[in-house]
């Protein structure tokens, strides 16, 4: 009889529980699963997996101490857990500020300036990726190795600061020029901005994930991949030794793409960027015509 009038204590524990859930709690519930969820997709195959399982580890021991009531290792425990948080924060610090990185790219629409910008962005954002795919098809033939960043929502000013700025348009002929493996900028990135060649001889941030990464990546698809952990850049590879053309985008690389491809990943993921104003010159007034004889 005890062992099933625990039981129905149990069984009305729960329903009890289960009846005061209201809306709200539901919608707490499935926020704090949400989070856990991203932060996990976040940690994963970074070095932050292998710190948290070694912190699950640490639980648990401190658990095991507890039960067995060890009075030493509890009293370490309980001091090295009241400076947990700050030590959590100097361990993660990289993997905290990729998470707020990504946070903080909100999406705010474009203010639209009239149709006639409308139409010159679409025109300038359709040259530059024709320009830019007719390029990385050259630099595939030849198997020149390039790195090419397209700058999104996030910008990327300490980047280009020690750069070269180029300022130009996207013409296939400008990117085989900077990345002739003689010239003095082959060695760096390229940036574009705005539909345009913005930087050159740029140097990218290693990936965090280095160890989890094949051993035939060199470094140009290294850095490609650690950018686009560092900010939401589009950054396109050619492979020196192979040729290959291939796309980093949130730290995920994608190989092996051909110049329709291409084209259409630049189509879906390229912004349209801002339309450059041109200075108007008022042409002079015609002088009035002398009345004097």
């Amino acid at each position: 009889m005890d062992v099933m009038t625990y039981i129905s204590d149990i069984f009305q524990n729960l329903v009890r529980v289960v009846l005061s859930i209201t809306f709200f709690d539901i919608i707490d519930i499935l926020l704090l699963t949400y989070l856990v969820y991203m932060v996990i997709k976040l940690m994963k195959e970074t070095r932050a997996e292998q710190l948290m399982k070694g912190i699950l580890i640490l639980v648990l021991m401190f658990m095991v101490v507890q039960v067995c009531q060890l009075k030493v290792m509890s009293f370490i425990f309980e001091n090295f857990f009241q400076v947990g948080i700050i030590a959590i924060v100097v361990v993660f610090q990289p993997e905290l500020r990729r998470i707020l990185e990504r946070v903080g790219r909100a999406k705010v629409p474009n203010i639209s300036l009239g149709a006639d910008s409308d139409v010159q962005s679409s025109r300038a954002r359709d040259e530059a990726i024709a320009g830019i795919a007719e390029a990385c098809e050259r630099l595939h033939m030849t198997k020149t190795g390039a790195l090419i960043v397209v700058e999104r929502q996030t910008k990327i000013g300490d980047i280009t600061e020690k750069a070269t700025i180029i300022n130009a348009a996207p013409e296939p002929d400008l990117f085989c020029n900077l990345f002739y493996n003689k010239a003095p900028l082959h060695d760096g990135a390229v940036v574009i901005r705005d539909n345009r060649i913005y930087a050159a001889g740029c140097f990218l941030p290693n990936t965090n994930k280095d160890q989890y990464l094949s051993s035939d990546l060199g470094s140009r698809h290294r850095a490609a991949i650690g950018m686009s952990e560092n900010a939401d850049s589009l950054v396109i590879v050619v492979s020196e030794e192979t040729g290959t053309i291939s796309v980093a985008e949130n730290g995920q690389l994608t190989r092996g793409l051909s110049k329709e491809a291409l084209t259409k990943i630049l189509q879906r993921k390229m912004p349209e960027g801002a339309v450059r104003a041109k200075k108007r010159t008022r042409k002079p007034k015609p002088e009035a015509p002398s009345t004097d004889n």
